[in-house]
């Protein structure tokens, strides 16, 4: 019997809940390459990519895992793997090139075909229309900070949900805004590189625009049943002390890296602590009557990412930052225990209080992880395998905390890990590897790592053993 083999239940300690989706994730501009076939013009990620000093090693996704022309070999991993479900994103530029404007068909048959293959392989598809890979010319126009861009993408929901709809029922709008907005116009850390804090703020906002727009969108194209939902990467933050001014700090950032989204989303609101806390940099005048009633359409799950927590403490950050309204307030400090290849810590409990908090704040919205895994330093041994026991563990301590907050009373209906391939890992390149399938990115020969294997037995079973 192999390690993908179905495996007898006698020693799953953890089950999870009949028809929890099991599942694995991507990125189009990580994984697709192709990046000037077909029709596909530069995202902003392409144009950031090609700017000196801004990736590691100078890497662009204009390769990247190849995906673009190896759909069926991919979909043939994930059968074997056994997983219920996968997360990809749509290439704007490749479906609609200028961002506005009619599609181009080889774009939109690129994504029939990988939902033909997924649903031919027994997967369902779960297609995100945003994972930050902007069409250039609407950056060019403004971006994010332009209240324009939200009905351009709002556009662009409709073509895909035409185009899609008979083959996608569950839809995300976006992924991770907190990233675009602040990482991408605050810190500049992040595709299109710019360092403003006012221009972070009015991006966030009308990414929750962009949000409400198209899933009013998509619920007037898509079939009744259908599923929109929504991405974040939500912050479990930690004060470092109980002092109040870490706890003030602690207050600052989970407006700024949280409730800037959830308000608007759920309740039609801004945080007023945001508010007077962004006073110096805008009155929000930017937000016009209706925006936030717009931004709270209805939601069928909310998506969370999670991948390790914060600790924060009274002091101040280095600028540019992207935590508008905080820099001179809040400092960072090390979260203590292991870390992954990230230098990002390894602490499971993060995600379980992220879970009860939502399930306290949010009753009634179910949650699905959407993201989470981790990057270590893989390499394939001389017989060709790939061990990698401390993302096995990783896995296995946040599935089990997912678990934890099932038995919490948290609504956790499935969960996707991240990610299926070793691919382009944005500001880092190549150089960080999160897939639980092995690229040689020379030869784009893929490999299952161990952690595959250990994936596949816990979707074979329903749930975990007490140990890796």
């Amino acid at each position: 019997m192999t390690a993908l083999d179905a495996r007898t239940d006698t020693t799953t300690v953890l089950r999870f809940p009949e028809g929890f989706r099991w599942g694995t994730a991507t990125a189009a501009y990580q994984i697709e390459g192709a990046a000037a076939e077909d029709g596909r013009t530069p995202s902003i990620w392409d144009t950031f990519s090609r700017t000196p000093g801004k990736v590691r090693n100078g890497d662009t996704g204009d390769i990247a895992a190849d995906h673009y022309h190896r759909v069926d070999e991919d979909v043939a991993l994930m059968r074997r793997l056994g997983v219920t479900d996968y997360r990809f994103s749509i290439a704007w530029p490749r479906v609609q090139p200028t961002g506005r404007g009619p599609a181009v068909r080889k774009g939109l048959d690129f994504y029939r075909r990988l939902a033909d293959r997924l649903l031919e392989a027994g997967i369902r598809p779960v297609a995100t229309l945003y994972h930050w890979d902007l069409p250039q010319e609407l950056e060019d126009a403004g971006g994010w900070p332009h209240r324009e861009t939200a009905y351009r993408f709002a556009e662009y929901a409709g073509i895909m949900a035409d185009a899609l709809g008979d083959r996608v029922a569950t839809w995300t709008t976006l992924n991770e805004p907190w990233c675009a907005a602040f990482l991408g116009y605050g810190s500049g850390e992040h595709a299109p590189g710019h360092t403003s804090a006012l221009g972070s703020l009015r991006a966030a906002h009308h990414l929750n625009l962009a949000h409400g727009l198209a899933a009013r969108t998509l619920r007037g194209a898509l079939p009744g049943a259908a599923e929109v939902s929504l991405t974040l990467n939500l912050h479990a933050v930690r004060a470092l002390s109980q002092a109040p001014e870490d706890v003030d700090a602690a207050r600052r950032i989970d407006a700024v890296a949280n409730r800037i989204f959830l308000d608007p989303v759920f309740h039609g609101r801004l945080p007023e602590d945001l508010v007077r806390d962004t006073a110096p940099v805008t009155d929000w005048s930017f937000v016009r009557d209706g925006d936030l009633a717009t931004a709270a359409a209805p939601l069928d799950f909310l998506g969370i990412n999670y991948y390790s927590p914060s600790v924060v403490a009274a002091g101040a950050s280095e600028a540019p930052s992207a935590w508008a309204g905080a820099e001179q307030h809040v400092r960072f400090e090390p979260a203590p225990g292991p870390r992954t290849a990230m230098d990002w810590p390894v602490d499971a409990n993060g995600l379980h209080e992220l879970l009860v908090r939502l399930r306290d704040e949010l009753p009634g919205v179910p949650l699905v992880i959407t993201e989470n895994g981790a990057a270590y330093d893989d390499y394939a041994d001389p017989s060709g395998n790939v061990k990698d026991p401390e993302r096995v563990a990783y896995l296995h301590g946040h599935l089990a905390a997912v678990h934890r907050a099932l038995a919490d009373g948290a609504d956790v209906r499935g969960y996707f890990l991240w990610s299926l391939l070793d691919n382009f890992e944005w500001a880092y390149g190549y150089s960080k590897r999160f897939g639980i399938v092995h690229v040689d990115f020379a030869t784009q020969r893929r490999t299952l790592k161990d952690s595959a294997r250990w994936y596949a037995e816990v979707i074979a079973r329903g749930g975990l053993t007490e140990t890796p």
